[in-house]
């Protein structure tokens, strides 16, 4: 049995706030699971542009994409396996109002409670990772 293969890009959009990383998570659409914006790696994109074009779309969030991903997960869905490739976004607008803002929550988190709310094991240790990352890229 062969799976299909799916490649997707994620962000995590994050902001200093009183010298306090906090994350910016929304739920899904059935607003069970808090995730992070994340979707198909559209053609003609870089994986980066198309994890900026699904914070805009999933979170009403603008900014900074950093060139390095920060870490990388898998799961299953339609039938195949999703690679998703994870990068910081440093959030620089906040829309009142985005394109799937009836569909999904968004609330902004410190580290410590955003790794409490996902599920995904790799992704509470993507999510643990970001000071250390943040550090590292000054």
């Amino acid at each position: 049995m062969s799976l299909w293969y799916y490649e997707q890009s994620g962000v995590i959009p994050y902001r200093i706030l009183k010298g306090k990383i906090e994350v910016l998570l929304v739920t899904s659409r059935n607003k069970k699971k808090w995730i992070i914006p994340k979707g198909l790696v559209e053609e003609g994109f870089t994986s980066q542009e198309s994890a900026a074009k699904e914070a805009l779309e999933e979170a009403g969030v603008e900014g900074f994409v950093h060139f390095e991903r920060i870490g990388k997960y898998k799961y299953e869905k339609w039938g195949g396996l999703c690679v998703v490739d994870v990068y910081l976004l440093g959030v620089e607008k906040i829309h009142e109002t985005w394109l799937e803002h009836y569909a999904r929550k968004r609330k902004w988190f410190p580290i410590s409670d955003a790794v409490e709310k996902v599920e995904r094991k790799k992704l509470k240790k993507i999510i643990k990772s970001i000071p250390e990352y943040l550090l590292e890229s000054q």
